[in-house]
């Protein structure tokens, strides 16, 4: 009882300290694995709908080279562009500027991973319910689970998004900004209150 007690509690303060938004995070690496690229959606934590983004590309680590170099630059947002100091400063301001204090993101041990400097935030990760059954109605019945209800594959964001939205022609960009977009998405549609993800806190 009391630890029921305690976790309505900790919904409650997480609340009441809440500004009303939160992030989603993708990051992109080269060769070396390291971060070339980060992008930032900025959403409403009710609704799920992106309200700003942001994209920023890492200096002269995006000159590195990576598997998805070549789509580094494919999307309409300017990205700022500067050594990783700076970029990590920018990023901070800007969550700070929209209150945020929890992050998402899919697979999300990769992206507090490679990003140190963002690590005193709350993360979770998304793939924790859209890869599990119980938490994703569009996981087929003839899906193969492992006993937790998780996926035994097919479990990252682009067959993700195709059971979701039932569109088979989705395909992944791996540009920061844009995946960052996609995976706040995800969250829509599955369609649960930011509450659900505490048990997918990093």
């Amino acid at each position: 009882m009391n630890g029921s007690l305690d976790f309505l509690n900790m919904i409650k303060n997480g609340a009441e300290k809440s500004s009303g938004k939160i992030a989603v995070i993708d990051t992109e690496t080269n060769w070396h694995d390291e971060v070339m690229s980060v992008g930032v959606a900025i959403a409403d934590e009710k609704s799920f709908k992106c309200v700003d983004r942001r994209y920023y590309i890492i200096e002269p680590e995006c000159r590195v080279g990576g598997f998805f170099s070549g789509v580094m630059y494919k999307c309409q947002d300017k990205p700022f562009e500067s050594e990783r100091d700076r970029v990590l400063e920018e990023v901070r301001r800007y969550l700070d500027g929209y209150g945020v204090t929890r992050i998402f993101a899919y697979n999300g041990k990769f992206d507090v991973g490679h990003l140190p400097e963002l690590a005193d935030y709350e993360w979770y990760d998304i793939m924790r319910l859209a890869a599990y059954k119980q938490f994703n109605s569009a996981i087929p019945a003839s899906a193969e689970c492992c006993k937790t209800g998780r996926l035994k594959r097919d479990y990252g964001v682009e067959p993700i998004m195709r059971m979701l939205t039932g569109n088979s022609r989705y395909f992944e960009v791996h540009n920061a900004v844009l995946d960052a977009v996609d995976e706040l998405k995800i969250m829509e549609l599955l369609g649960h209150e930011i509450e659900m993800y505490e048990c997918a806190r990093l």
